[in-house]
């Protein structure tokens, strides 16, 4: 995850669940100026090797990638995310042709096109995301009581690819809110590396207290992504 985007012009929306000027994205929460510190220390382990990483995970839960490298190098290493959210750049910069090859976009069973303007999190980006989440598969009860996915959607299993005009940078926050038990989320530290990110009780916590210190409107968000505002995340 690049560094937090600046806030959006006075001029656009306030985050209150109301739509920018152009009336066409519809923004949920914003990224307020103070809060961009608490994006410094990492979610998680720092890995610098993807296959490393891919070693280190303890459960067989899908994997969420949030980035065009972390997503090109974990494909690298033999595993296509079950979930990749790209939007082109890497620190604002855009990703070298190579890059944009190797994340291979073509492999994937459903690609989402979303609107996402910088430091917001809109209703497209959070709906994609719950959706992408419930077609992972990760049904049972598990799916059914964090709002995933039950009976039949529960027991598919597709890869999504969401495909962001704009930024991604913050979806790791709401991922790893709404991500099954046994998920792992994965995002790149600038200068350091990629985090992985085990979805349990406690990433889960920290990620809703984030969520909840973002202006806008939260339980406007919780709905979107299929978790109750009055819980700390998802249930196991």
């Amino acid at each position: 995850m690049s560094p937090p985007a600046p806030p959006l012009p006075s001029d656009g929306s306030g985050g209150n669940g109301e739509s920018d000027d152009a009336g066409s994205v519809e923004v949920v929460l914003t990224l307020p100026g103070d809060l961009r510190g608490a994006f410094k220390d990492p979610f998680g382990p720092v890995f610098t090797d993807a296959g490393a990483l891919l070693d280190a995970l303890e459960e067989p839960g899908p994997l969420v990638a949030v980035g065009d490298v972390v997503t090109y190098h974990l494909v690298e290493a033999g595993r296509r995310p079950d979930v990749a959210v790209l939007d082109g750049y890497t620190e604002r910069t855009p990703v070298a042709e190579e890059i944009e090859a190797g994340t291979n976009t073509d492999a994937y069973d459903r690609h989402l096109g979303i609107e996402n303007p910088a430091a917001t999190l809109t209703t497209g980006i959070l709906d994609a995301l719950a959706d992408a989440l419930a077609g992972t598969g990760a049904g049972g009860s598990n799916g059914a009581d964090e709002g995933i996915g039950s009976g039949d959607d529960a027991q598919r299993a597709e890869t999504t690819v969401i495909d962001v005009d704009g930024e991604e940078d913050l979806v790791t926050v709401p991922a790893i809110a709404a991500a099954p038990e046994g998920a792992s989320v994965v995002y790149g530290q600038p200068g350091e590396g990629m985090v992985r990110v085990p979805v349990e009780k406690e990433t889960r916590k920290r990620a809703r207290e984030l969520l909840e210190r973002m202006g806008g409107d939260h339980e406007r968000a919780y709905e979107l992504l299929g978790i109750e505002a009055d819980r700390e995340g998802p249930g196991p």
